[in-house]
């Protein structure tokens, strides 16, 4: 019997929903719950509060025909916390090579772990600081796709994000609430080689949230003294 919950919001999503995915959110969710008991993952711990608050929205990116846009593509899910958004949408998404980094060691642990247990290929975690690995030979504009969830402003997100972008990719800012942050962060968005090109209003299914999901398409290669070092994007921002 598949998940209410996961099935309704698909359906709204207008993405195929089998029982191959919902057998690995089911042990995805059974690991996050697992782990959050010894390390802290997320806040969330009930049930259906994970299946839309975390997959649903993650999932959200591949609504409407935007999968296409994934298929066979290179992403990098930026501050990725439990492994949201990437994880959820490799899960939907076989082609999509994915890379999850973060800076919290342990919680890159419980990624490798949830990422051989569910036999997912082409997926990997990095440990460490955006700002460094933006500048990594190895990273740097290799990925069609930067995602993220991550709480940071907009303006401070795009130096951490954008550095990882093809010319022609796309950095996708996932926001609850965007009052002054596209103001904020538009000469940002320039300076670092992009533009703002579209914001989505998506309702989260099952839910009265509603999400801002800003497209910064990259127009031009990022100038090589951004990122700027460690700690410097978020304690003196560009604007």
């Amino acid at each position: 019997m598949k998940i209410k919950t996961l099935e309704t919001g698909f359906e709204k999503y207008n993405i195929e929903y089998t029982e191959e995915m919902e057998q690995k959110f089911i042990e995805f969710k059974e690991l996050l719950l697992e782990w959050n008991k010894k390390i802290n993952i997320t806040r969330i711990e009930d049930e259906e509060e994970i299946y839309v608050k975390h997959y649903l929205d993650s999932v959200m990116l591949l609504r409407d025909g935007y999968i296409d846009n994934f298929k066979n593509k290179k992403i990098i899910d930026v501050g990725t916390g439990g492994g949201f958004p990437g994880l959820p949408m490799k899960i939907i998404e076989k082609s999509l090579d994915v890379t999850l980094l973060d800076s919290l060691k342990k919680r890159m642990d419980f990624l490798d772990l949830v990422i051989k247990d569910l036999k997912l290929d082409n997926t990997r975690t990095i440990h460490g600081r955006a700002e460094d690995f933006g500048q990594a030979e190895e990273h740097r504009e290799k990925y069609d796709f930067c995602v993220s969830r991550a709480v940071a402003q907009l303006n401070v997100l795009t130096e951490y994000c954008l550095p990882f972008v093809k010319v022609g990719g796309y950095f996708i800012a996932m926001k609850s609430n965007i009052s002054q942050e596209i103001e904020n962060a538009e000469k940002a968005v320039e300076l670092l080689g992009g533009k703002i090109e579209k914001i989505e209003d998506v309702s989260l299914p099952n839910s009265d949230i509603n999400r801002k999901i800003i497209y910064i398409k990259k127009i031009e290669a990022t100038a090589k003294k951004y990122p700027r070092k460690a700690g410097t994007p978020s304690k003196k921002p560009l604007i």
